[in-house]
């Protein structure tokens, strides 16, 4: 499912947490009237203390402070994290508590990323509130700010009223505030809409990257950490690449956060290299971003491509169609380009037994959750 296309707002590219983190937090501390979060991953630590703190402050200067967690992401936030929010006057919802049910109700995850401020101003991207944010992880953000905001509220708000949405918040709270949404028209520039995913039935993320990669005329540059395509992205990236799009992916090197899903990822890479698809691997640190650049056209959010991202999880991206935004999102890559460990077919058909045989194991498990669905 997507928003429309809307012209006239501004997105800022934030690079690396040490942009994007002191501008939502000043964006927090300067909120005057309502603060809407949506996390995948929130545990007690460093970055939960200081986001718990700055919305503890906010709602005590009467700022309507409503946080949306999903239950699993958040299984690591303690007890006394969640009573100093609540008794703060944070309304505090988690989406879908594990329970005694089939097994694909309890992997339906809330994998959206979003702060909103006063319903003028947002922020998406990867991040969440775990410590690994702070230095560990490189992650990217956008600033938002012009009429697409405004659907950002909107979607926040069906979760939030969702049944599978659990808490003591008030479930008519945000759909207040929805009301109170005045888009400025004032924004010169940027074209813009939101997209997302609901499951397996509802994703328009996946069917625009399709869309966008099959029509490609100059490149296909794709950042993701958890790289396991569907057959269909890997056929579309092959046709691209033998008709003569640059082709590039950017991936993780050996520093991940889950390596079994890079071996069952790393099963594709002789087909796609020897189709002149280029791998790039980072190397200075877990690349934990998803972003995308085809000719023109950026997408930037939460979703990875990977089976759970496309078939289970509710995602969400901001995707930008601007000459001169896609310019500074080209530059992001290259730098990222040269921090990368490019892989060649000729090494790769090299590479030892030990590593084709994780490959083959890994791929195997992703095979058969690929048919849970």
């Amino acid at each position: 499912m997507h928003g429309v296309w809307r012209d006239g707002n501004r997105f800022e590219l934030l690079a690396e947490s040490s942009r994007f983190l002191p501008a939502m937090f000043t964006a927090i501390e300067e909120a005057k009237r309502s603060i809407l979060i949506e996390l995948y991953l929130m545990e007690s630590g460093r970055l939960a203390t200081a986001l718990i703190d700055a919305l503890c402050r906010a709602a005590g200067r009467e700022v309507t402070v409503a946080l949306m967690l999903d239950a699993y992401g958040a299984m690591g936030l303690s007890a006394e994290d969640r009573r100093r929010l609540e008794q703060a006057g944070v309304a505090l919802r988690l989406f879908n508590p594990l329970g005694i049910r089939p097994l694909t109700r309890n992997l339906t995850r809330d994998h959206r990323k979003l702060m909103v401020i006063d319903g003028r101003e947002a922020y998406t991207g990867g991040f969440g509130a775990v410590d690994e944010f702070l230095d560990a992880w490189y992650e990217v953000a956008v600033r938002i700010e012009g009429p697409v905001v405004a659907d950002w509220v909107r979607l926040f708000s069906r979760l939030w009223d969702s049944p599978l949405s659990k808490g003591a918040g008030d479930t008519t709270l945000v759909r207040r505030l929805q009301l109170e949404v005045i888009p400025r028209q004032d924004y010169q520039g940027m074209r813009g809409r939101v997209v997302w995913g609901q499951g397996y039935r509802y994703q328009a993320i996946r069917h625009s990257l399709y869309g966008r990669v099959s029509s490609a005329q100059r490149r296909i540059w794709l950042c993701t950490p958890y790289f396991v395509p569907t057959f269909s992205l890997r056929m579309r990236l092959i046709r691209a690449a033998r008709r003569g799009v640059d082709v590039r992916l950017l991936l993780p090197g050996r520093d991940h956060d889950h390596p079994w899903v890079r071996y069952a990822g790393q099963r594709f890479y002789r087909r796609l290299l020897r189709a002149g698809v280029r791998i790039f691997e980072f190397q200075p640190t877990f690349i934990h971003a998803k972003f995308s650049l085809v000719d023109e056209w950026s997408s930037l959010g939460s979703c990875n491509f990977d089976h759970w991202s496309l078939h289970w999880n509710l995602e969400a991206n901001q995707e930008v169609d601007d000459t001169r935004f896609a310019g500074e999102v080209a530059a992001l890559f290259e730098r990222n380009y040269a921090a990368s460990r490019e892989i060649t077919y000729r090494e790769w058909m090299q590479r030892p037994r030990w590593q084709r045989f994780k490959e083959w194991v890994f791929g195997s498990v992703d095979a058969w959750l690929t048919r849970l669905r």
